[in-house]
């Protein structure tokens, strides 16, 4: 893959739960860091010191909760504002936000599966360039995970490409919402991924999620990831070459050690496809 992505290696979504613990890992093994920026704005006093030790260490993109792109309601330019100005702040590399909606006359505290139709392409990818238009800088959007596909035209992987194309932004992949989904709605998710543009491909997301039942998995973030999911990872770095990827965690924080061990393994998938680009030469 020859695009130059915002960051590069093993990345860490930063809780606040995690920030004691971090200050003071001598070597952690994670070479960049993603917020929600509506968590951190507004931020002062002692949490905002803190919070600008890691700004100042490491690299960081932020992933967006609450723009909601495909709802009904106006774009809020004014969150948008708070979030270039936090962006200009910390020297962010990237935002991103979720192929989806959450708000309808209020905040509806969920994402919500856009129709995949020919209409809600238009719509949505002309506020995808309204955000990038304002904030002056191109914006990834990530498929989300849903448990339902009300009026569907057309499949996930033709919806989430014909955005991407007609916005000309970049995506967020994720590997584990590839996997939840592919049970959900029964699809091959290698092939999901495969057909997916890697030239636009910002970063990825591993994350764990929760068995509901045999045929119904549950995107949580609050479990180790699994085999399969890591075999995805490995299928779309043999797609697309060596993508930043970024471990999510939004609670059942584990121990250091085995917070530190997924973060590795990471770097092994990366490492491990790299060793294999050089033996083809």
């Amino acid at each position: 893959m020859n695009h130059k992505t915002p960051v590069s290696g093993v990345g860490l979504g930063l809780r606040r739960a995690l920030m004691g613990p971090l200050s003071h890992a001598k070597s952690p093994p994670f070479d960049f860091m993603e917020v929600a920026p509506e968590n951190w704005i507004p931020m002062g006093g002692r949490l905002g010191k803190e919070f600008r030790k890691f700004t100042e260490r490491f690299p960081f993109v932020t992933h967006g909760l609450s723009l909601s792109l495909g709802g009904p309601e106006p774009l809020d330019f004014e969150l948008l504002a708070s979030i270039k100005t936090f962006l200009r702040e910390h020297d962010i590399r990237r935002y991103t936000e979720h192929l989806s909606y959450c708000s309808d006359h209020g905040h509806l505290y969920d994402l919500m599966p856009i129709p995949f139709t020919e209409e809600a392409v238009h719509y949505v990818a002309d506020r995808v360039r309204q955000v990038q238009d304002f904030l002056e800088q191109p914006i990834g959007i990530e498929h989300v995970s849903y448990y339902a596909a009300p009026g569907s035209e057309m499949s996930e992987l033709q919806f989430v490409n014909a955005v991407l194309e007609e916005a000309d932004c970049e995506l967020l992949l994720d590997v584990n919402n590839a996997y939840v989904n592919s049970i959900n709605h029964g699809y091959d998710p290698k092939a999901f991924i495969s057909g997916l543009p890697g030239e636009r491909i910002c970063y990825v997301h591993i994350a764990g999620h929760f068995d509901e039942a045999e045929d119904l998995k549950v995107d949580t973030h609050g479990a180790a990831v699994i085999d399969p999911v890591w075999e995805l990872l490995q299928h779309a770095y043999s797609e697309f070459g060596v993508l930043p990827t970024l471990l999510e965690r939004d609670f059942n924080f584990p121990g250091e050690d085995e917070l530190f061990a997924e973060l590795r393994e990471i770097g092994r998938y990366q490492q491990l496809q790299t060793s294999r680009e050089r033996q083809l030469g």
